[in-house]
């Protein structure tokens, strides 16, 4: 069975997708819906959605490195990451550019190998310098309109996972995963769903 979503893509993307070598995500807004929670002692409570952190840990495991890049000093950003074995963790960032270019330089990789999903105008001036850049559905119209392709899905509603799975398939990770899930001893698998 082989994953026939990829074409499904413009060519140019695909082509971006498959030098990626670094993976940077916003938080607010795009692993999350942007909305904030603070509980009555003023600690803060986000949703992060299971279809994106299975593609970060997909991610990662497929030797791509992923990033979180988040302005807000947020530990719940930070316990989200270490429970997906994401080490580059960067929290209260005021220049997010900079940020990245850092992570880039210890990677020994380009810009045009980083890929930065973010939603609003925080994010714009890094994922302009990235060899992709991708917003989520309902990412603010000014970053919207700038960046190389916009999820189907919504932050927070397994956006993420959209670009985590592009990544996957136009590397040619997709087909090992999907054949290592479908592989269960003593079960006959039937079907093409």
């Amino acid at each position: 069975m082989t994953y026939s979503h990829l074409n499904d893509y413009p060519a140019d993307i695909r082509e971006r997708a498959a030098r990626i070598r670094l993976a940077c995500f916003d938080v607010d807004g795009t692993l999350t819906d942007g909305r904030l929670f603070f509980d009555s002692e003023g600690r803060e409570l986000k949703a992060f959605h299971v279809h994106d952190g299975q593609g970060l840990v997909l991610l990662r495991k497929s030797g791509i490195t992923v990033a979180f890049v988040t302005a807000r000093a947020s530990e719940v950003a930070q316990r989200r990451a270490a429970d997906l074995g994401i080490a580059e963790v960067h929290t209260a960032v005021a220049d997010k550019l900079a940020c990245v270019r850092d992570i880039a330089a210890r990677m020994g990789i380009t810009m045009d190998e980083v890929s930065f999903m973010g939603d609003d105008l925080p994010d714009l001036r890094v994922m302009l310098q990235t060899g992709l850049a991708v917003a989520p559905a309902n990412a603010h119209p000014w970053v919207a309109g700038r960046v190389h392709w916009r999820t189907s899905l919504r932050a927070g509603h397994g956006a993420a996972r959209e670009l985590c799975d592009l990544l996957l398939a136009a590397q040619g990770h997709a087909e090992t995963l999907l054949s290592q899930v479908s592989q269960v001893e003593g079960v006959r698998v039937e079907g093409n769903a």
